[in-house]
């Protein structure tokens, strides 16, 4: 499994709670931002400001996502790197399940 998303992308991922239910991450990115392979657990994402995304999976596939603001979306636990394709600052909350 890869590593923890706030320990390998502390620049991207900030806990804003922790507790024996969730955790939520406030998620900010500059256009072109990366992050190291990292691992999510199942997640909810909410973009407060929305962007075009690109996640590679610790087998090399790809998929662009692109989230409007206000949209929200559920991923099954991850194993993946980011990269923000879009052309202005994303910032989105993750909301991950224990």
């Amino acid at each position: 499994m890869a590593g923890d998303a706030v320990q390998v992308a502390p620049h991207v991922y900030k806990s804003v709670l922790d507790n024996d239910r969730v955790r939520v991450l406030d998620v900010r990115t500059k256009p072109g931002d990366t992050t190291e392979m990292h691992h999510h657990p199942p997640v909810v994402a909410y973009a407060i400001k929305g962007g075009k995304f690109k996640f590679t999976s610790l087998g090399g596939e790809s998929m662009e996502v692109e989230l409007n603001d206000g949209d929200s979306l559920y991923l099954d636990a991850v194993d993946h790197s980011t990269e923000n394709l879009g052309t202005t600052d994303a910032h989105v909350i993750l909301v991950e399940l224990k």
